[in-house]
């Protein structure tokens, strides 16, 4: 890691919707060139709290600096320095995985290459094949591809390797590696473990809307005296966690 100066700060982040407390009063600071995990059940606020630092959702209180910018004061700047993966695309469906990467490469001033972009989430093969003809994992590696478009130095991604085969989950792995290695920051929400033990230097467990443990991997396992990940989240939150579908 590099730097002293957090590279996000999410600081008493709240959010509602209706009766229902989705993020209480969550504080995250992630060093610049860090990987985070973003571990928790359905429900416990993840995806909630990553749009906000994403300036996606607005926080009914709370501030999110992102690189010392305000994500929606600043939303120009943030948009150029933030490459965002979502659990769910919406591309058009008719353009293909070459004509998106190139659509979204034009919105910078100095992309990634395109024949990069292919390698890092392999898709060179199916560079001609239409979005709606492409399979779910395969949708959801353009989608990376996409975010990655700009060189940006801070990404969040929110199930990265969901959907995807276990040969595509390694390369997926060897990306975040490479970002890593680029000194790229990065918060990985995730629901499985042996990719946040593999690839995170800290972990913020979440349940019910709030940051009930923040360590490294190791630290969490030790902590609550497990003999991996998936037993010391049990033991912190009181819950197992199910791989997402």
């Amino acid at each position: 890691m590099s730097g002293t100066t957090p590279a996000i700060i999410a600081e008493n982040l709240h959010k509602r919707y209706g009766g229902t407390v989705a993020v209480d009063d969550v504080s995250l600071h992630v060093e610049a060139g860090a990987v985070l995990g973003v571990l928790g059940t359905n429900g416990a606020g993840k995806t909630t709290t990553v749009e906000m630092i994403a300036g996606l959702r607005r926080p009914d209180r709370g501030r999110v600096g992102v690189l010392g910018l305000d994500p929606r004061r600043d939303r120009a700047k943030v948009r150029q320095v933030l490459g965002v993966q979502l659990q769910q695309a919406y591309l058009h469906g008719a353009l293909t995985v070459a004509e998106l990467i190139g659509l979204y490469r034009s919105f910078y001033p100095a992309p990634r290459p395109a024949e990069e972009l292919l390698e890092l989430v392999g898709l060179g093969e199916q560079r001609a094949v239409r979005f709606e003809k492409l399979s779910g994992g395969q949708q959801q590696r353009l989608s990376i591809a996409l975010a990655l478009a700009g060189r940006p130095r801070v990404v969040i991604l929110d199930e990265l390797t969901t959907g995807l085969d276990p040969r595509a989950r390694r390369q997926m792995w060897k990306t975040i590696e490479r970002l890593r290695d680029e000194d790229v920051t990065i918060v990985l929400v995730s629901h499985a473990m042996e990719e946040v033990e593999r690839l995170c230097d800290h972990v913020a467990l979440l349940d019910a809307g709030r940051v009930v443990a923040f360590d490294t991997p190791a630290g969490l396992v030790s902590r609550a005296g497990a003999e991996n990940l998936d037993e010391a989240f049990v033991a912190l939150t009181g819950k197992e966690l199910e791989e997402a579908q």
